[in-house]
């Protein structure tokens, strides 16, 4: 970000962020929190211990309604979007017509018309405008800029939300509705869904802007419950493996190199009974028969788990070199993993040596670091499932 501190925009938690003391930093066109005084290993660990409380209000949130809502949608997909079940959220990617990835999403199937829409906040504008020219005539595509969106992440998460809201115990994980928060002092209406980017279980929470920080500090009221920095969520999500848009994709991949196949599902893909129909199809159906057949991937990249064998922490753009020191790619996320205190990153190589176990060599500043490709995640997730 290179946006000076005027020209940022302010979520409606700013005072509150300011107030806790949180260091804030540019992102995504906002001053964000990066880290509180207890610092991101603090903050790190007690999300995963407790509950941490996220303001990712940046992100876009919108609405898309009509009869032909789900349909127009799955249209600028490789997704199922018709055959989501009301009442629950499913992972998306929007693609160019070279098939490959302008943001990666999460959308919740309100009712058989309508879809909410949480995109990236780097990217809300253009992904907007996208949809809106793509498919705009087909259904109403609204923008909620008025609303918050407040993370909830951590194990201790549901006793700390269900102390104030009953009764969101009962849903499991990609599952949400309406709820009322009842802080003592208010009743507050919100949108929430049983999901997040965390790798653990937890609370994505939709709010008006005007509710948000009564709600915010109803919950940090909680004692499980404290705020947690941009810092932390970003280490929290590598060790989940989770991609990081403008990072680990962007348009220059395609979901099967961004090792994103599970995103796709059988209806989309070749035999499938709604083949094809996304921008890209001809390209990724190919891939994804490559990726899956005999005749192998070599040539291509894709996106692989590290491990360095040194506490040496691997960052983003560091070369990949095989053990003759030709080089094979490049990592695009990469720190020490606070929970399981091994430096881990991800990044891609070429596909015909991404076979977990192969060893590979990061150039930290001019210095060989031996890496070895490994399963995501590196820590298992803890998505309540039921």
């Amino acid at each position: 970000m290179s946006a000076s501190d005027t020209t940022l925009l302010t979520t409606p938690l700013n005072a509150l962020h300011i107030e806790l003391g949180a260091r804030m930093v540019p992102f995504a066109g906002y001053s964000m929190p990066v880290q509180y005084p207890a610092g991101l290993m603090a903050e790190h660990h007690h999300t995963r211990k407790a509950a941490g409380l996220f303001d990712v209000s940046h992100m876009g949130q919108l609405r898309l309604s009509g009869l032909d809502a789900c349909a127009a949608f799955e249209s600028l997909m490789p997704v199922d979007v018709i055959d989501l079940p009301v009442g629950k959220q499913r992972y998306g990617l929007l693609l160019t017509e070279e098939g490959t990835i302008i943001d990666d999403l999460m959308f919740f199937k309100k009712a058989q018309d309508e879809l909410f829409v949480i995109v990236n906040g780097a990217c809300k504008a253009g992904d907007i405008a996208h949809i809106q020219a793509q498919i705009g005539s087909r259904c109403q595509v609204t923008p909620l800029p008025d609303y918050a969106l407040l993370a909830l992440q951590g194990p201790q998460a549901v006793t700390a939300l269900a102390r104030l809201a009953p009764g969101v115990e009962k849903l499991v994980f990609m599952t949400g509705g309406d709820f009322t928060v009842d802080t003592g002092n208010q009743k507050i209406d919100v949108f929430l869904t049983r999901s997040g980017y965390t790798g653990e279980d937890g609370f994505e929470i939709s709010v008006h802007n005007d509710h948000a920080e009564a709600l915010a500090r109803a919950l940090l009221a909680q004692p499980e419950v404290q705020p947690i920095g941009l810092g932390a969520r970003n280490s929290l999500r590598l060790e989940a493996g989770l991609c990081l848009y403008g990072n680990d994709i962007d348009t220059s991949t395609t979901p099967v190199e961004a090792s994103l196949n599970w995103a796709i599902q059988k209806v989309r893909r070749t035999g499938g009974a709604r083949e094809g129909g996304f921008p890209g199809a001809t390209k990724i159906l190919a891939a994804l028969a490559d990726s899956t057949g005999a005749s192998g991937t070599k040539g291509t990249k894709k996106r692989v788990g590290l491990v360095a064998q040194e506490r040496i922490p691997v960052r983003e753009h560091t070369e990949l070199q095989d053990g003759a020191g030709n080089r094979i790619g490049e990592v695009t996320s990469g720190l020490l993993g606070p929970t399981i205190n091994q430096c881990v990153a991800m990044g891609y190589i070429d596909a015909s040596l991404a076979a977990l176990g192969t060893s590979v060599v990061a150039i930290v500043r001019g210095k060989p670091v031996p890496m070895v490709v490994s399963a995501m995640p590196f820590v298992p997730t803890n998505y309540y499932r039921g």
